[in-house]
């Protein structure tokens, strides 16, 4: 059980933190990857800073992040082996564990928007294919051609059959109601096959929230993340550690020793203080909360 906090009704200082994926190339495009994720973390800050719900800043900072190019998640997105895209998200919300789901899915730009309308339109958390389309279609939102979604810089890495490019993006939230929220959006796997579901689909592997503990959003090795359901053991070594820093070094420390697999994660508790870690070369990160004047983005 997650350990008693004083919930005496209080302000909280509300927190963001977004992450741009642990497989970003730590020599290509430097600068294009601090600009985006400081353009993102700046999104999600605004409704924060407007009074708006943790639910609402990691929808819009993870949107942010799916419109960039540069980013594995919506336009952007890695191929699969057929050379289409196929995207994974999912969003969760920590005060009463509401969550919503969808793998899988071709011509939606945002899928972590679709992820949020299973969780607040259906009874369902995961819908995937031509399942989670209809249902969006039945809820108004806008499709767009695939294409749309490819970029000239996927296309070249395919038909160079660059491996094993992986990479997500997602961002986590403290509200000042102290609700925390978490969401996390991807391409996948570069050449995986079709119909492949990774980790960001999967609440507690890819993405977690418990507003009386924290949240949590995941990257890397899809299948290493699900093994050790990563997002859900971090939550575990906060409540014991009561140290967000702390709480994702041993996560990634697992994901590597037990997962066998590289990635990492942002973390941020009930307080809203922030933690990250990640076992590869480099994993985009920015931060802002009422203490901060102007984003931090700390690579």
């Amino acid at each position: 059980m997650p350990p008693q906090r004083d919930r005496v009704p209080a302000p909280r200082v509300p927190s963001i933190i977004v992450h741009g994926g642990a497989g970003a190339d730590p020599v290509e495009g430097r600068d294009e990857l601090r600009a985006g994720v400081r353009v993102a973390v700046l999104e999600g800050w605004r409704v924060l800073a407007g009074g708006g719900s943790a639910l609402g800043a990691v929808e819009r900072a993870v949107r942010a992040l799916e419109d960039h190019p540069r980013f594995n998640a919506g336009r952007g997105s890695v191929l699969t082996s057929a050379g289409t895209v196929e995207t994974d998200a999912s969003i969760m919300e920590g005060d009463r564990l509401q969550c919503g789901a969808v793998a899988a899915v071709s011509r939606i730009a945002n899928p972590v928007t679709l992820a949020r309308r299973v969780m607040e339109a259906s009874r369902h958390i995961l819908l995937v294919g031509e399942g989670a389309l209809a249902f969006a279609r039945a809820q108004g939102l806008p499709e767009c051609d695939p294409e749309a979604l490819v970029t000239e810089r996927q296309r070249v890495r395919h038909r160079e059959l660059v491996a094993a490019t992986k990479g997500t993006v997602g961002a986590v939230a403290l509200d000042r109601h102290g609700t925390i929220a978490a969401a996390t959006s991807t391409g996948g796997l570069a050449g995986k096959l079709p119909g492949r579901v990774g980790d960001s689909a999967l609440i507690g592997c890819g993405t977690y929230a418990e507003s009386s503990t924290g949240g949590v959003s995941c990257t890397g090795d899809g299948e290493a993340i699900i093994r050790v359901v990563l997002a859900r053991r971090a939550l575990d070594y906060l409540q014991q550690a009561d140290d967000a820093d702390y709480a994702a070094r041993v996560a990634v420390d697992l994901l590597v020793e037990e997962g066998r697999g590289h990635g990492g994660l942002i973390l941020l508790d009930w307080r809203g203080r922030t933690g990250w870690a990640h076992s590869t070369p480099l994993m985009p990160v920015a931060l802002m909360s009422a203490a901060f004047t102007e984003p931090r983005v700390p690579f």
